[in-house]
């Protein structure tokens, strides 16, 4: 009797080791991404210009397989169509919350920006509506050409509006598509690329709202009268 417990004791042993070996490995974290800490530096003094009005983003717009934080690619050679995400690489938030404060940080180096609270507590208080530029994110994606050649695809589509006293008016709207070559076929690489051709879109969204309200300035508004 002994030794048969002394087996099953033995027996038990061995399963419980080798099930102690088969137990997988803890799940690798994934690497997180974002724009970095900013501009490095202040860009030059432009020359003197009109002080700028101030201006109201509003939140991004996205379609829905943008609205997560992974970090996509196409394989543009084999099938264009299919969004792919990297396994163990994110962003740290959706790509519209880092493009929107990528964008409100180069629109504030020029002029106040406001959000659409402050927007409307300022239209409330002080009868000034400022303009609104609305931005909405149609494409993200490290995008592969060939196995070899990949680029960071950025395409943008922004409106700018202004409230009139008859209702809403839209003053332009464009498209933006920038692409900027990526230094190797992963991640990494796609990262890169893809902030790199964020910061070239947004600068030039940046030019075009500038050129638009120095064509059309706004008119302030009359104060409504007191009682």
């Amino acid at each position: 009797m002994k030794n048969t417990l002394h087996a099953f004791a033995s027996l038990g042993c061995a399963l419980l080791l080798a099930g102690c070996g088969a137990l997988p490995d803890k799940p690798a974290r994934a690497t997180l991404y974002d724009f970095g800490p900013g501009l490095s530096a202040p860009a030059p003094a432009a020359a003197p210009t009109a002080a700028l009005p101030a201006l109201s983003l509003a939140e991004f717009d996205s379609n829905t397989r943008l609205d997560g934080t992974q970090i996509l690619y196409r394989l543009g050679y084999a099938d264009a169509n299919e969004l792919r995400p990297y396994g163990q690489s994110r962003w740290s938030q959706p790509p519209a919350q880092l493009l929107r404060q990528r964008l409100r940080d180069t629109l504030a180096e020029r002029r106040t920006v406001l959000g659409p609270e402050e927007s409307a507590t300022l239209a409330r208080t002080e009868s000034i509506v400022p303009d609104t530029l609305r931005i909405s994110l149609d494409e993200f994606s490290h995008y592969f050409d060939a196995p070899a050649s990949s680029t960071g695809l950025v395409r943008v589509r922004a409106t700018l509006v202004r409230s009139a006293t008859g209702g809403d008016r839209v003053m332009g709207q464009r498209t933006f598509t920038v692409r900027r070559p990526a230094a190797s076929a992963d991640a990494p690489g796609g990262v890169k690329a893809l902030i790199a051709a964020s910061d070239a879109a947004m600068a030039e969204v940046v030019q075009w709202v500038d050129q638009l309200q120095q064509q059309q300035p706004p008119v302030p508004r009359a104060a409504p009268a007191r009682r």
